[in-house]
């Protein structure tokens, strides 16, 4: 016993020398943490393998499930309550139609219709045929549209009668055959497109047909695109097995339980309500409540009716439904753990509060990418953590970086750096190809692929995911993000982001929307701060705000202009764009709405067109 207890003795008098005191500390207050995380991921790579091992698609999984339980509620909404059965049956009919018609294998086909449950049965029938699905943004019109669907390779496209103008304006250029879905049997359908209710309802109970070349567990199963809030979007790949880590992956880290139902009032043609929710039922054979369109004031009231116990948000939601006047539903409902990626450090502590909120699931992570965490232990603003304990196990990184181009700052070794904790930089992740954690799969667009990939980033011939976005970290590895990489700007010699100065200039403008943006002013080095707020009524009050962010935003990180916005051009994720209002900057004499710029003073004065042409001669400065 004596020699055990000395043996225990010189390894800890070993790990002392070697690592310290400091470390001894964090390794202690960070272990159940990190072995809470370990054991999920242990849990997630042990399904993945088996899986793997069988070669399982995800329309084998489902069908498992809804072999066990054909009655349960598998999607249900204000109008529709699907059971796993009827899932299942639509989903067959699905497959059954597009092989009937020459579909195969490898073929694209794009799927622009609104959430409800024939969405998810369209694509999940596809993809029992081997049939890659395009997730079309419905937003989407025009220009945009046809790049969507003529980036992926689509040769057919399915839309629901809703979206006929939009396919009106790109129908004649684009090669895609045309699959006119109606939720209302009456609706006329365009002369040029295949009536596909009234074919999917003339078919008796269905199979899948026989001879069908199913998936297997690595190939495409969708493409979903990026939101497009940096220009056009790109198609993100999503094989068989991706689906299945993202969707197994938040389950186990979160701790979800079958028995849960979850409320999404996200669009299901991205990553957030499409697989990690959906994910839920098709994986785990849960119930998930889904809605056509967000709303804030509807969003707990949603969680009462149908009695959910988790619930999503998604980039600005929780803000919206924080502005929403108190009502009953505030606290009545059974939600343990809201959970999604977005959710403001400044608003964090208000809204748990208001609507009593157990838990918070904070995740980061973009659709393409490899380098997706997640935060397990409610630290109030973390996006997840690295493990100080073990970095090795899930191999991700923030290194030093240009924060306006992302190129990563290389030492005279010619390799990447790692940020120290404090330090900001971009967070990136290790590309182990066959690793499903670890693969980086890319867009269907080759060419896009390739600038997010580094190369020799610690030792010569390894690879990273570069995710673009500014995060740091603390000493006991939370990490915290800061914003996307070209997105911050600098101004009296100080780097300014514009995520931080966004949510001070939103919460004293009483959580309104604002973008914050950097513009150039001639003769002057750096960017200037520009606030654009969406306030169509005119409510803010000048004065107060200068005030009140004069205590909050340090004088470097002050908008010099503010724009009061009439109108908003938001993504499908609830991402506000800033790509035309940078181009737009400051100049009255092009822009209708109202801008005001900061006097010496401190004081917002009505930028005229006398003021813009003094800016721009050096006559007013700042």
């Amino acid at each position: 016993m004596s020699g055990l207890t000395a043996m225990f003795a010189a390894l800890f008098a070993l790990m002392l020398l070697t690592l310290g005191w400091r470390w001894l500390f964090i390794a202690a207050v960070t272990a159940k943490r990190d072995f809470t995380a370990l054991w999920a991921y242990i849990k997630l790579l042990l399904l993945i393998k088996r899986y793997e091992r069988k070669n399982l698609s995800i329309g084998d999984i489902f069908e498992q499930n809804a072999r066990k339980q054909p009655n349960k509620l598998a999607i249900i909404s204000d109008s529709q309550r699907w059971t796993f059965r009827q899932l299942n049956d639509f989903s067959n009919r699905i497959a059954a139609t597009f092989h009937k018609h020459g579909y195969r294998r490898g073929d694209v086909i794009g799927l622009l219709l609104e959430n409800r449950p024939e969405y998810v049965a369209i694509w999940l029938g596809l993809s029992k045929l081997g049939v890659i699905t395009a997730l079309i943004n419905t937003n989407l019109k025009g220009p945009t549209l046809r790049h969507s669907i003529n980036v992926a390779k689509c040769s057919a496209l399915i839309y629901g009668e809703d979206f006929c103008d939009s396919v009106a304006q790109v129908g004649n250029e684009i090669p895609a055959k045309l699959y006119q879905f109606n939720n209302d049997l009456s609706e006329p359908v365009r002369p040029d497109a295949t009536d596909l209710t009234t074919i999917l309802y003339s078919l008796g109970d269905v199979e899948l047909p026989v001879g069908v070349h199913r998936p297997h567990h690595h190939d495409k199963l969708m493409y979903i695109y990026t939101s497009g809030t940096t220009g056009l979007p790109k198609a993100a790949v999503i094989s068989h097995s991706r689906y299945m880590f993202i969707a197994a992956g938040i389950h186990y880290t979160l701790n979800f339980k079958n028995k849960d139902i979850y409320y999404t009032p996200l669009p299901l043609y991205h990553t957030a309500g499409g697989v990690m929710s959906i994910g839920q039922a098709l994986l785990f054979g849960s119930t998930v409540a889904i809605r056509k369109k967000f709303s804030a004031s509807g969003y707990f009231a949603d969680c009462v009716r149908f009695k959910c116990t988790i619930a999503q948000y998604i980039g600005e939601m929780a803000r919206y439904i924080l502005t929403t006047s108190p009502t009953q539903y505030d606290r009545r409902h059974k939600v343990r753990m809201i959970f999604g990626n977005g959710l403001r450090p400044l608003i964090w502590r208000s809204f748990t509060k208001r609507f009593n909120i157990p838990k918070v699931g904070e995740f980061y992570g973009a659709t393409e990418g490899n380098a997706n965490i997640m935060n397990n232990d409610n630290t109030v603003g973390a996006i997840g953590f690295i493990s100080r304990i073990f970095p090795q196990i899930y191999p991700i990184s923030i290194i030093r970086a240009d924060p306006n181009t992302g190129e990563p700052i290389r030492g005279v070794d010619g390799l990447c750096q790692r940020c120290a904790p404090g330090e900001a930089g971009v967070f990136i992740g290790k590309i182990i190809k066959g690793n499903p954690s670890r693969e980086f799969l890319g867009y269907a667009d080759e060419k896009a692929s390739a600038k997010k990939v580094a190369h020799n980033v610690f030792k010569k011939g390894d690879m990273a995911f570069i995710s673009g976005d500014l995060l740091t970290s603390d000493e006991r590895g939370y990490l915290y993000f800061l914003d996307r990489t070209g997105d911050t700007y600098r101004w009296k010699g100080e780097n300014v982001s514009t995520s931080e100065v966004e949510a001070q200039v939103s919460n004293v403008a009483q959580y309104k929307d604002t973008i914050v943006y950097g513009v150039a002013i001639p003769h002057t080095e750096g960017r200037a701060g520009m606030a654009a707020i969406y306030d169509p009524e005119r409510q803010v009050d000048l004065e107060r705000f200068a005030y009140e962010l004069s205590k909050v935003v340090p004088p470097y990180a002050r908008p010099q202009f503010i724009r009061f916005l009439t109108k908003l051009d938001i993504t499908g994720t609830y991402k506000l764009r800033k790509v035309d209002l940078q181009r737009e900057g400051y100049n009255p004499n092009v822009i209708k709405d109202e801008i005001y710029y900061r006097t010496a003073k401190g004081r917002y004065e009505l930028l005229t067109s006398e003021i813009y042409h003094k800016i721009n001669v050096g006559q007013v400065r700042f």
